[in-house]
């Protein structure tokens, strides 16, 4: 598992603009990793309702990556690149072959989410930059409702 101080002080020297670009990225990983899920879901035969809601933690973060990198076209007039890796997505896709590992992948995919929200949340508090302390307030706030929708087919799980 990736450990969040290191996390904070690798995203803690980006500005803005590398700040965004990374975002953009991360929106991008998050909705292919969360649109995989839902196939195994489906393919599997698993409640409807957890693939809608892998779905729509796909669809969410394609929007974002959308509306972002047109923000960023407009501001920057070029692409956005970042060479640093996602802190949203996990490797857990490969150890969900089965319907009794569902739970096992939403406790990663969930930790995961936490990681990123407690790493946001961090990285507002250390940064002086206004805009870039919005950005990961932001940041943190969009983590927080994946959790939380992760969090709400965990319990539905149980029942």
């Amino acid at each position: 598992m990736l450990n969040v101080e290191e996390i904070i002080e690798r995203l803690q020297k980006l500005s803005y603009e590398e700040a965004l670009a990374y975002w953009i990225a991360s929106e991008g990983e998050e909705a292919e990793f969360y649109r995989k899920l839902a196939e195994r879901a489906k393919n599997l035969g698993l409640p409807e309702s957890l693939v809608e809601t892998f779905l729509k933690l796909s669809r969410d973060s394609e929007k974002h990556a959308q509306e972002l990198t047109r923000q960023f076209r407009a501001s920057f007039g070029r692409e956005p690149l970042t060479k640093l890796p996602p802190i949203e997505v996990l490797p857990v896709l490969d150890r969900f072959e089965r319907a009794d590992q569902v739970r096992e992948v939403l406790e990663a995919a969930m930790e995961s989410e936490l990681i990123a929200m407690n790493a946001y949340k961090a990285l507002a508090e250390k940064v002086e930059d206004e805009r870039l302390r919005e950005l990961y307030l932001t940041l943190a706030e969009v983590e927080k409702g994946h959790y939380e929708a992760l969090k709400r087919e965990y319990e539905r799980l149980g029942d």
